[in-house]
């Protein structure tokens, strides 16, 4: 069985837990789910997300298919409570022997560690995200923008929003490790300490005990959810090779009840179009 660890902390500053978490390694599927902060029923709309997930996976269904349904769902509850907005962000890793599959929505993130390196994989639902992925602003700036922790995207809140989850898909090498959290990780520590303690720790369970205590001492601002899964890399081993097959790309994930991929796609070609005449203009 995938060796993993998890656990979740309520931070200095809140009374009760809003993230929630999932860890089936008999379904070889893991996942971190936030309340999104500000909202009513936050960890309500977690929950559903957590509970969604895992009977859907189980039942057969995808990923994607299970967030989209874990999206109605909360709505569904919202239409019976009065006043509520709650929503939820979620990071899901499903894996298939070797294979993995990670989905989200939102701002809690999955990396991959390979004993020595950290890479993010997903990209956060957010516009300082997109700036920075547009050259727009620094990692620098990113960090301490003042809207870091908007979310262009998340599950619940109103049925105006179109959810369109991303998904990567690749190979856990042997020695490599998938590191899950929610923003409460994230935003107390850097890409580099985050690294640096996974170095250090022996194994999963306390790598996932020292990522949470370094996040607390850092101010411990939100609830902070923590899984790792997979064995860590043994000193002078180097992780195999990826296959041509397994290079890590985004893929904006088809939606289920709508045509957004679709949408974004045409958006971007008729945006060539026009960049393409207004270059054409000034030559």
């Amino acid at each position: 069985m995938r060796a993993f660890s998890a656990d979740s902390h309520p931070g200095h500053r809140r009374s009760h837990n809003e993230d929630c978490y999932r860890a089936n390694p008999e379904l070889g599927l893991w996942l971190v789910a936030d309340g999104v902060g500000g909202h009513s029923n936050g960890e309500v709309a977690a929950a559903i997300v957590r509970d969604t997930l895992d009977r859907d996976v189980a039942r057969g269904s995808s990923l994607i298919e299970a967030i989209h349904h874990s999206h109605s769902s909360i709505l569904q509850e919202i239409a019976g409570r009065a006043g509520s907005n709650m929503g939820s962000t979620v990071v899901a890793l499903q894996l298939n022997g070797d294979d993995y599959e990670i989905a989200w929505v939102g701002d809690s993130r999955a990396y991959l560690f390979d004993g020595s390196s950290l890479k993010q994989v997903t990209r956060d639902h957010n516009p300082v995200s997109e700036m920075l992925a547009r050259g727009a602003i620094t990692p620098e700036q990113a960090a301490n923008h003042p809207e870091r922790n908007v979310l262009s995207q998340s599950l619940g809140v109103a049925d105006s929003i179109t959810v369109a989850p991303d998904r990567i898909r690749g190979t856990l090498n042997a020695g490599e490790q998938v590191l899950l959290c929610s923003d409460g990780l994230s935003d107390e520590l850097a890409d580099e300490d985050i690294s640096r303690l996974m170095a250090e720790a022996d194994d999963p369970q306390a790598q996932v005990a020292k990522l949470i205590e370094a996040a607390l001492a850092a101010g411990g601002r939100d609830n902070i959810t923590v899984i790792v899964v997979g064995e860590k890399a043994q000193p002078g081993q180097a992780p195999l090779a990826r296959r041509q097959g397994d290079t890590l790309s985004h893929e904006q994930a088809v939606s289920v009840d709508n045509g957004s991929g679709h949408d974004k796609m045409v958006l971007a070609l008729l945006g060539a179009m026009v960049l393409l005449a207004l270059l054409w203009m000034l030559w």
